[in-house]
């Protein structure tokens, strides 16, 4: 692991222009929405190009020496817009585990852009991603046990692909746990999935961790999911993500995925 402390004291506006990264980016919101009320219950924050380009473009830039500026530009920019758009609800953010060092240190950062713009770090969830193996899992634990205890609420993407797995249960408990689109994916149709998704939502109610489905994309998916009793849902059936912007969910069983 390579310590970079120093640059634990960057300030909301260097994160805010990118300071040293070489490249700027801005943010667009998915909404996941409960399904039992039919209302919003967060938007995560998706990295997108200054002229709407893909996540995809912005993060093959990311390398060793720039993770962690990357990652503080991003909660940085998370927060600034979420409070110009007036967020009423949860915030999801996405971090990189292998960029956070000292916990205490780095989320100074976060802190400082949720006072100067006004947004309550109740209402911020932070997002594991596990695009990469991560090097340190009990390292891993103390930062997500320290962002508990400060009052943010913690959460595993992409459970069930890449490197996020029940290894990581082993190890913390979030508050919430993020089922990859691959498990949902014609779950209707499928016993094998419906099998490992209902073991899954089994683990979550002995450890207390609440559901999210991602990549709702048909009714029958929904009603799949629903039969199973998760609430919280996130998909292009309800709404795609708006380019720096809170997109509205369209509500309905009958509806068609928004393309």
């Amino acid at each position: 692991m390579i310590v970079q402390e120093d640059f634990c004291d960057l300030g909301c506006g260097e994160c805010l222009h990118g300071a040293d990264l070489g490249f700027d980016f801005t943010m667009a919101f998915q909404p996941i929405v409960n399904i039992q009320t039919q209302s919003i219950f967060a938007y995560e924050a998706l990295v997108r190009g200054l002229h709407q380009e893909p996540a995809g473009m912005i993060l093959e830039k990311i390398n060793q020496t720039n993770r962690y500026r990357f990652d503080q530009a991003c909660r940085v920019k998370a927060i600034k817009l979420a409070s110009e758009l007036q967020m009423p609800c949860y915030l999801s953010i996405n971090f990189l585990p292998n960029a956070v060092y000292r916990p205490e240190l780095c989320i100074r950062t976060t802190l400082a852009a949720a006072d100067e713009y006004g947004f309550p770090i109740d209402q911020i969830i932070f997002e594991i991603t596990e695009g990469e193996r991560v090097e340190d899992q009990a390292h891993l634990r103390e930062i997500i046990e320290y962002y508990q205890k400060r009052g943010f609420k913690t959460a595993i993407d992409d459970f069930g692909a890449g490197y996020a797995g029940l290894n990581l249960l082993a190890e913390f408990q979030t508050d919430f746990l993020k089922l990859d689109m691959a498990l949902i994916r014609h779950i209707e149709t499928d016993p094998i999935r419906q099998a490992i998704v209902k073991g899954i939502l089994h683990v979550c109610r002995d450890l207390g961790i609440t559901p999210i489905a991602e990549g709702i994309e048909t009714a029958a998916e929904l009603t799949s999911i629903q039969e199973m009793g998760i609430e919280l849902v996130q998909g292009y059936f309800f709404a795609k993500p708006a380019f720096e912007a809170l997109g509205e969910p369209q509500w309905g069983s009958e509806l068609s995925p928004k393309t």
